[in-house]
């Protein structure tokens, strides 16, 4: 089931979410749908906060940013040909190398991107849908779509590592996304 993406202004993208156990009522259900929405809102990765759980839980699929591209683009990153992982109960362990910018993006920020700096390489332990521990470290592109979902459990969005004058310059356009005054072709659900 497609379930709406919650905009910016609801509460629950400023939360720090919790974690969860195995005993979690219907994750199974909950992941699938996940993955459902994540892909029909062209995304390439989704947090829990997104579809309002305040869960320690997102998804990424880096696998279908590489198959968008030429030979020539895969190059110039470490991590082709991507990754298609659920995190559960995630916390980063390590932050290496130096920092690079990329234009993002955010389902719940519709229509606006912004070159975000973020290191190329993340360490990080979770855990997967069976509950099994993993601690890994990641890089390039990967990495990245990591960082910006951790952001999301953590109650933190991209527009957070802009500068202040920028996010004032944008505030115009923030405050209609939350009053629903923004076209997307995916679902969404607005403040109030």
């Amino acid at each position: 089931m497609i379930l709406p993406i919650v905009a910016y202004g609801n509460p629950v993208l400023r939360k720090v979410a919790s974690p969860i156990t195995p005993a979690y009522p219907n994750l199974e259900k909950l992941l699938e749908d996940m993955w459902e929405t994540m892909y029909a809102s062209s995304g390439v990765g989704l947090a829990a906060p997104q579809i309002n759980k305040e869960i320690r839980l997102f998804i990424i699929d880096t696998q279908q940013m590489f198959e968008n591209m030429n030979a020539d683009e895969q190059k110039e990153y470490d991590d082709a040909p991507g990754e298609k992982i659920a995190f559960i109960n995630a916390q980063i362990e390590a932050l290496d190398g130096d920092e690079w910018a990329y234009n993002e993006g955010c389902l719940s920020i519709p229509k606006i991107r912004e070159d975000i700096n973020r290191h190329a390489s993340v360490t990080i332990t979770y855990q997967d849908e069976k509950f099994e521990s993993y601690t890994k470290t990641f890089t390039g592109l990967t990495a990245r779509v990591i960082l910006h979902e951790y952001d999301h459990i953590e109650g933190k969005l991209f527009i957070d590592h802009i500068s202040l004058l920028k996010r004032k310059l944008m505030k115009g356009k923030l405050n209609d996304i939350s009053k629903g005054k923004v076209n997307v072709d995916y679902k969404m659900s607005f403040p109030g």
